[in-house]
């Protein structure tokens, strides 16, 4: 399995965004509109591939100098549970450091806080609604 750093606009977004479709937004009813789309061209943008199938990915927004948010983690259903969530994340946390960030947050939703809790992120503050299911503010120092 290959992680890697894909470009806006390419075959890899296509299958990025198609995956992410189908893991997290399909399941509640939700698509993408182009608006959605749009500003991840200023992202980092992180897939796992096994050969040319996409089977994981996620996305690392700025948030401030020293901070980026990881969003739309996404990892296909026939392999999840088998570590490439961690190995992504791994992944994510090195390539931000290389970036010049010290923090990564997180809305993470309540069913994978136990996932983040595993790799070190904390959470911070309250539970609240996003996209219509429970979610926890969390964060982790990666410097």
């Amino acid at each position: 399995m290959a992680i890697t750093i894909i470009d806006y606009g390419s075959k890899e977004y296509q299958k990025m965004v198609n995956l992410r479709l189908e893991v997290l937004r399909k399941p509640l009813g939700l698509t993408f509109t182009q608006e959605d789309l749009e500003p991840e061209k200023n992202d980092i943008l992180i897939c796992a591939f096994d050969d040319e199938d996409l089977m994981a990915c996620c996305i690392l927004t700025k948030t401030s100098a020293d901070t980026c948010k990881l969003r739309q983690m996404a990892v296909h259903h026939k392999i999840q549970k088998t570590g490439i969530g961690a190995a992504m994340m791994n992944y994510a946390e090195q390539v931000a450091r290389d970036a010049g960030f010290k923090k990564m947050v997180m809305n993470a939703r309540k069913t994978a806080t136990g996932f983040y809790e595993k790799l070190g992120y904390e959470i911070s503050g309250n539970e609240f609604i996003e996209v219509s299911l429970p979610h926890f503010y969390m964060q982790k120092n990666i410097i």
